[in-house]
């Protein structure tokens, strides 16, 4: 077994600490990642608080993790020792079921396997990049283009392709208007790539003093929800809007800025549910749609784009001493936009 440093949560009702564990040995076809940073996902706070279901602990948080390839086993294809490699949300799946079939493995019917608080195939707790080091199928390892801020490409992983992927399944480009709902970790990748794709890009925010920085992201408008002359100015206005916020909200007001046949995409996760009254819909033949990160084709596809148009994640270093602190920062959404962990502070 290969020993590992780390910080994980005890239990629900604790906060994250050093914790020693191990990881298994290198297998034929697996890779091991000397993690260098791995970013922080307001999921990985859902989980280990159990606002969605019961967690595994301890629980080792982290699903945006990026580092050097330090070793592989005999028959590693993909990569070599000395590669910059990243992990996303999952770490194995069935591979047979049909939405591993056709790349969509993050959807797993039969046997997916999430990389932090899930078991794998063996019954064993996964734990993720709140760590040194992880061990990884080749398969479930993306390539890292060397051209990019490695510390800013670790949000990628999850930040990036959960807004990556439904704008690109919905084949949002040029000609659209694309409204994006909330400027935070997940927001600010959604008005990079919309910008990139080639659409007309708004944000939606409850803020006004985030205008400023839309305007540096590249947004082309920016509304203040709670000014009643600025929403009217773009009632039934948006091809699609991509909803990022993770907190409760009411999303009655938001669909009523879609155009005819306009889809309101949810990728943030709040713990309450939403409510929606079938007129909300049935008034302008509207679509609610949701999407969960990406599979492995479409999150190298992401990657790829992201080097090819220098993309990536705009982010806050921290010291892992302080994710606590950064937790707290979070919520508040003081960070611009995306913590990521310096794993040197270890």
């Amino acid at each position: 077994m290969i020993q590992t440093k780390g910080y994980a949560a005890q239990s629900a009702e604790t906060d994250l600490a050093p914790w020693d564990f191990e990881r298994r040995e290198v297998g034929p076809h697996d890779v091991l990642i000397e993690i260098a940073y791995c970013g922080v996902c307001h999921s990985d706070l859902h989980q280990i608080k159990n606002d969605w279901f019961p967690g595994v602990f301890p629980m080792v948080p982290g699903h945006e993790i990026v580092g050097k390839i330090s070793q592989i086993g005999d028959h590693v294809k993909k990569f070599k020792t000395g590669d910059l490699g990243g992990v996303g949300v999952m770490v194995d799946s069935c591979r047979t079921c049909e939405n591993c079939q056709n790349g969509q493995e993050q959807l797993c019917s039969v046997s997916p396997v999430q990389t932090y608080n899930g078991l794998d195939k063996d019954g064993n707790p996964t734990y993720g990049g709140y760590s040194n080091k992880i061990v990884v199928h080749e398969d479930f390892v993306h390539h890292i283009s060397k051209k990019l801020s490695l510390a800013g490409v670790a949000p990628l992983l999850c930040a990036g392709i959960t807004t990556y992927s439904p704008l690109r399944n919905w084949k949002v480009g040029k000609g659209d208007k694309l409204a994006v709902v909330g400027l935070g970790g997940l927001g600010h990748m959604g008005v990079k790539f919309g910008v990139a794709l080639g659409a007309e890009v708004t944000i939606l925010s409850t803020s006004e003093s985030k205008r400023a920085d839309a305007e540096k992201l590249g947004a082309h408008h920016f509304v203040v929800m709670s000014n009643p002359e600025e929403v009217a100015a773009v009632k039934s206005s948006f091809n699609f809007i991509l909803d990022t916020v993770s907190a409760k909200h009411d999303l009655n007001l938001y669909l009523s800025l879609l155009k005819t046949n306009g889809v309101y995409i949810c990728v943030g996760a709040p713990a309450e549910p939403y409510e929606l009254p079938a007129f909300a819909l049935l008034a302008g033949n509207k679509v609610v749609a949701g999407s969960g990160a990406g599979g492995l084709p479409q999150t190298q596809e992401m990657l790829d784009f992201c080097a090819e148009h220098n993309i990536v994640a705009d982010i806050e270093l921290i010291d892992i001493k302080d994710i606590t602190t950064s937790f707290d920062r979070m919520v508040k959404g003081d960070v611009k936009y995306r913590f990521v962990i310096d794993m040197a502070t270890l």
